[in-house]
């Protein structure tokens, strides 16, 4: 299901769920749309597991980007989706992106924002694309691309960043959850090696720095409780003197309950946590190994693909930025010719 404040989906879906079975000879489908469905919601969301379905079931045909400013109330960029569930052999396992923006008229008046307006020829046009060049392949404004094209890999990736001398980093900072041992057991599970604490310890008449060195196995609670028996071994054995062995388990209990712990912070490796959208088709670890150029700890892959459609980046060229040299000459030229108007006035 998509989102609840984006409806656009539920349309197609319902479009979807009434068409002919392919055997009776199948429906076919246009519907305009704004960009969002062509990318809303991250890999595993209802928007992306619709693109899946569609995509992966090979119903959708094509796809053509309009231009903008062609409705009344918004000038934003539209995009027709054309969808069939019985494709003819040609057109099986493609998808035709048809790059229309540039098929229109200037409105003689402008209607609130639609400035634009597509004639017989551009409708033409767009036609006669969209039934050709099926075998032919990309030109300057056609992409055929196949299904996984669409596709990507959410990979969530923990790296050890580098110090200043690009060696492994280590950090120290304070430890702002509670000193608990679940949420010390989660540390270590994610860190996966040496953890130091670096705590202040009170027992309400007194207060003691206390450095706790917790290995990955390390259980917390023992760790913890056999540094507090050394660290308050005195005032421990004063509180259980006298005591027979049940009423000192007691009184041990009681101690350490009474105990308070400030001022915690913690040494650990710098690992950065973050997540990388990869195209379907690549190699993980080689991409990982490019793109990050840090230790990796480990990875892990989301466990379905998502899938998005970029049009502006199939059709996207790259142009240079124009050197300095000549930015400066066009700065100096505005410049002369701001001193020349303000000599002008002053005639």
């Amino acid at each position: 299901m998509p989102r609840s404040n984006d409806g656009a989906f539920l349309f197609l879906q319902t479009m979807l769920a009434k068409m002919k079975p392919a055997e009776q000879g199948g429906s076919k489908i246009a519907i305009v749309f704004n960009g969002s469905p062509l990318s809303n919601g991250d890999c595993g969301s209802g928007e992306s597991e619709i693109r899946r379905w569609i995509i992966e079931n090979d119903w959708l045909d094509a796809i053509v980007m309009l231009p903008d400013q062609l409705f009344y109330n918004t000038g934003i960029f539209t995009y027709i989706w054309l969808l069939t569930n019985n494709k003819p052999d040609s057109h099986k396992n493609k998808v035709k992106i048809i790059d229309a923006r540039e098929q229109y008229e200037k409105e003689p008046k402008s209607f609130g924002n639609k400035r634009n307006r597509m004639n017989d020829a551009h409708r033409q046009w767009v036609k006669e694309t969209y039934q050709n060049h099926w075998q032919t392949g990309d030109n300057a404004k056609i992409k055929l691309l196949k299904p996984y094209d669409f596709a990507f890999h959410k990979v969530s990736v923990v790296f050890w960043q580098t110090d200043e001398n690009d060696q492994p980093a280590f950090i120290t900072e304070p430890y702002e959850k509670t000193l608990t041992p679940a949420n010390i057991k989660k540390e270590q599970t994610f860190y996966d090696s040496e953890l130091v604490f670096n705590l202040t310890v009170s027992d309400g008449k007194q207060q003691k720095p206390l450095t706790l060195t917790l290995q990955a196995k390390d259980v917390f609670d023992t760790v913890c409780r056999k540094a507090l028996k050394t660290l308050f071994k005195a005032e421990l054995k004063q509180a259980l003197a006298g005591l027979n062995s049940k009423g000192q388990a007691a009184a041990e209990k009681a101690f350490f309950n009474g105990l308070t712990l400030s001022d915690v912070e913690y040494r650990h490796r710098h690992y950065v946590q973050d997540n990388k959208y990869i195209p379907h088709g690549e190699d993980i670890q080689a991409f990982l190994d490019r793109e990050i150029a840090k230790p990796i700890i480990r990875w892990q892959d989301s466990p379905q693909l998502g899938y998005e459609i970029l049009p502006n980046k199939y059709f996207y060229h790259y142009q240079a930025p124009k050197p300095t040299a000549d930015l400066l000459a066009d700065f100096w030229a505005l410049e002369q010719e701001a001193v020349s108007l303000l000599k002008s006035l002053e005639n």
